[in-house]
């Protein structure tokens, strides 16, 4: 019946809603596997790892700190690095400090503080920035004392008990690497910090537990985390051919047999960004990082012994963020689609496109709100804030798909840095500071299309097009709080910076 339907429209009507359901079954493929991810969670809470004291005296541990221009939070880092709980004769702290700023001078000062307390500590500044974070690691890595690598990022906190409760995990050889779960210093600053709050601790919670849980691969996360020396290097050290060292190195090491452990229960806080513009480089880098990441291993994965439920899980894994030109196909073709389909009725948008769509939906909703009940926050405020995050991964569609499509081309790109304003209170303001972010020609893109949306919302209601009305709304939402959002901030800051120079 759909198909003989299907096949009365005209040709291009046809290709139209081709296009269209294609595009919205391979999302509703991504929605099962979400789904499939948070069964693989359920099954898997017998096999979480637990702690195992094998170790009859504590291996030595060099402490990494990769910086680049971290005025604000550098000082705090090498504070709390220096507080690790861990035996002193056991425990070096490199700084490996790229910065072309003040920052340097700040934590020269703070480096020679430490020394004269007694902590072993060394300041490795390069004039280069080679390889970006990974270059630094690596050329740290060469004069490195510790038999176990730790990575902390500037916008950590590293915990006083990390290194002691993660440590005994390594008792097994063949585990290479181990990482603890991050949390949110200032995770209700803002509805975007919320936001993101709620979408990392999905990705902790529910997704590197499902993985590591069911034997299939799951990466470090580029900080808080522990690495077994021997690693590294037998994985080929850090590389810079990608913008995700970390996760390119994590799947380099499990192909060569390596056994990662992830650990839900110890907690390291960091500092979500606050800016758009912090926010989108992120999320760019990520996804560009993500996709050329995919591009050099997924061969290798599915060329290797590991098992295949391992290279299905890897090939979801590395092209998750797909989803991003997937959503913003759909966007451009849903309105015209659904004007094609009301020469039918809307009988048949029941019966398949609604199925599809709530598929995607119930997953996202089934994910996001699982590990809020797993951490004990599953309350009104948690509600509150799940719009504010479908808004906004649907609003960096168009950032992620151009990352997307620059993951595909040669060359690896700059390694642009999220900027840090050590806030953990609302009152806390990042205005008028350093590290403005950048004009993007991206804002207007959203806009636009948010504008567009907000006509199709307008003809759909005047047209009778209830079915379709909340899912064009959604999209119209989401292109407008993202493009307004970086507007706003924007005009602060510009704002701000006028004031400053009067």
């Amino acid at each position: 019946m759909m198909i003989a339907t299907f096949l009365h429209f005209p040709t291009l009507e046809r290709a139209w809603l081709g296009a269209y359901y294609v595009v919205l079954l391979l999302l509703a493929v991504y929605g099962i596997h979400r789904l499939v991810i948070v069964a693989l969670y359920q099954f898997g809470r017998s096999s979480a790892p637990r702690e195992l004291n094998t170790m009859k005296e504590w291996p030595r541990v060099t402490v990494q700190l990769p910086l680049f221009n971290e005025l604000y939070v550098a000082e705090r880092l090498l504070e709390a690095a220096a507080a690790i709980d861990y035996p002193a004769e056991r425990l070096d702290i490199q700084v490996l400090d790229d910065s072309t700023d003040r920052t340097y001078e700040i934590v020269a000062r703070k480096v020679a503080e430490l020394r004269r307390r007694g902590v072993a500590i060394v300041h490795l500044h390069r004039t280069d920035r080679q390889g970006f974070k990974a270059g630094a690691l690596a050329a740290g890595l060469g004069s490195a004392l510790g038999e176990f690598i730790c990575v902390f990022d500037a916008d950590f906190l590293p915990p006083r008990d990390l290194l002691k409760r993660s440590l005994p995990h390594f008792g097994a050889p063949e585990v290479g690497m181990v990482q603890a779960r991050w949390t949110h210093l200032n995770r209700d600053y803002s509805l975007l910090s919320q936001a993101q709050a709620l979408q990392l601790d999905a990705h902790f919670v529910i997704e590197h537990a499902a993985r590591n849980r069911s034997g299939r691969f799951f990466n470090f996360n580029g900080t808080a985390g522990i690495w077994r020396r021997e690693t590294i290097e037998d994985a080929g050290n850090w590389q810079h051919d990608t913008l995700t060292e970390d996760l390119d190195l994590s799947y380099r090491a499990q192909v060569r047999g390596w056994r990662f452990i992830y650990l839900n229960h110890v907690e390291a806080p960091a500092e979500l960004p606050v800016q758009i513009s912090g926010l989108r480089s992120q999320r760019h880098r990520w996804t560009k990082g993500a996709v050329q990441t995919a591009r050099k291993m997924l061969g290798r994965v599915w060329h290797s012994p590991v098992p295949l439920r391992a290279k299905i899980e890897a090939t979801f894994h590395l092209t998750a963020n797909f989803n991003y030109p997937l959503n913003l196909s759909l966007s451009v073709l849903i309105f015209p689609a659904m004007l094609i389909r009301m020469k039918t009725g809307f009988e048949g948008f029941l019966v398949l496109d609604l199925p599809v769509f709530l598929c995607g939906t119930l997953s996202v909703y089934a994910y996001y709100l699982l590990a809020q009940r797993e951490l004990g926050r599953l309350n009104s405020d948690v509600f509150k804030s799940l719009p504010g995050l479908i808004l906004m991964d649907t609003g960096l569609a168009v950032n992620n798909t151009k990352a997307v499509l620059e993951g595909f081309k040669r060359g690896t790109g700059e390694f642009v840095r999220t900027p840090k304003f050590s806030l953990a209170r609302t009152a806390d303001d990042w205005i008028g500071k350093a590290y403005r972010g950048g004009d993007s020609w991206i804002c207007g893109i959203e806009l636009a299309i948010g504008l567009y949306f907000s006509v199709t919302v307008v003809v759909a209601i005047q047209l009778g097009m209830w079915p379709a009305l909340p899912f064009l709304v959604l999209y119209q939402a989401g292109y407008l709080y993202i493009g307004l959002l970086s507007f706003i901030q924007r005009r602060r800051e510009t704002n701000a910076a006028v004031l400053a120079s009067s």
